[in-house]
């Protein structure tokens, strides 16, 4: 009887062992979900998420000393008598040296440069008017500008309010603006956000040529820190339209064209480690901040150099063979060939965003 009990003894004592040791791993997961869900969501997701339906896309014809006539042509759309106004529509946080580029480079081609900025942002933190504050330097385009503030939400502390709620309302704000602008019928605008910058001949070709599709998105070449670090041609969002009295600002898809390399898309292209803080508290994926020591102004630094992910996510692509692909840090390049003008004219004062130029100032110079 002794030998029987011993041996039910034994027997019942896996189950209690394995109770234990799943309440010592829980904690253990939970610590590990907690700080690492975003990641392995990421990873998973060639299994939960599909990927949008393909652009048609438009091939792109170019090359110096060519007429807009003979480019008009060889994209199947003839010439204009008279080349079409266009209105160059952003909303604006506090990319100062890149808005400094994108309208020197436009200057030429834009008839207005409608802006607004806000007074916090979108995750209702308190920020300056930095484009306010800083008018004067864009003192060479005063004719052509057309400003607005939107009045934005501080948040309270531990508010989960939606950042791109506060986001949509302020690009719903920019249709009065550019009404107020003095667009027409017929007119073409530029939707996009500041460190998105169509190229000049892609505005140039589409002023002047018949034939273009009445909304093009513009597939952007990708850089990540500065132009040492080109990550792909990934950047879909910025469209040119033909203004209609249905025209609605969007930073969305809305149609299913899409026009080849038309510019450049350099993201978190700061000079200093200070505006780098703003925007990744302040814009709408400010959730991917995990920790406080993602702020950390050290770790930054190093992360712009090496070319790695300011969030320590995984790339997002949906599938686990591009995944794999664009795991690691961006590969740098040495050739600063076919930038935007105006930066290559001012190189001194931009070393920041050419090659070998990583390093940063702490805080953003007023």
């Amino acid at each position: 009887m002794a030998t029987r009990l011993r041996r039910l003894t034994t027997r019942r004592s896996p189950p209690k062992l394995l109770f234990f040791a799943l309440l010592m791993l829980a904690p253990v997961c939970v610590i590990g979900i907690y700080n690492y869900g975003q990641k392995i969501s990421y990873f998973f997701r060639p299994l939960w998420d599909k990927p949008p339906l393909p652009f048609r896309r438009l091939p792109h014809y170019y090359a110096e000393n060519v007429s807009v006539e003979h480019l008009c042509r060889l994209h199947n759309w003839s010439i204009r008598s008279q080349p079409r106004r266009i209105f160059d529509n952003i909303i604006f946080s506090n990319e100062l040296d890149l808005l400094e580029i994108r309208w020197h480079e436009l200057n030429p081609y834009v008839s207005k440069f409608v802006i607004m900025e806000s007074n916090t942002t979108f995750t209702g933190i308190r920020k300056p008017l930095f484009f306010a504050s800083n008018r004067a330097r864009f003192a060479f385009a005063e004719e052509k500008i057309v400003y607005g503030v939107f009045p934005g939400r501080i948040a309270s502390p531990g508010s989960l309010k939606d950042p791109f709620v506060l986001e949509s309302l302020q690009r719903g704000a920019m249709n009065g603006l550019l009404h107020s602008a003095g667009i027409s019928i017929g007119d073409l605008v530029i939707m996009s956000d500041t460190d998105e910058v169509p190229s000049p001949h892609t505005l140039k070709l589409l002023q002047w040529c018949d034939g273009v599709p009445p909304i093009l998105h513009l597939e952007l070449k990708h850089y990540m820190y500065s132009f040492e670090f080109p990550v792909d041609y990934s950047s879909w969002r910025a469209t040119v339209q033909i203004y209609t009295p249905q025209t609605r600002y969007r930073h969305s898809r809305q149609s299913d064209v899409i026009f080849s390399d038309a510019g450049w898309h350099c993201s978190f292209c700061f000079r200093s480690l200070e505006e780098f803080t703003l925007k990744m508290t302040g814009y709408s994926h400010a959730d991917r901040v995990k920790r406080k020591a993602f702020l950390n102004y050290s770790r930054i630094q190093r992360i712009i150099c090496r070319g790695d992910d300011l969030f320590d996510m995984l790339p997002e692509e949906y599938s686990f063979k591009e995944m794999i692909k664009k795991m690691g840090s961006i590969a740098r390049s040495d050739s600063a060939v076919h930038l935007p003008s105006y930066l290559i004219q001012n190189a001194d004062r931009f070393r920041f965003l050419l090659p070998g130029g990583c390093k940063r100032n702490i805080v953003q110079l007023k």
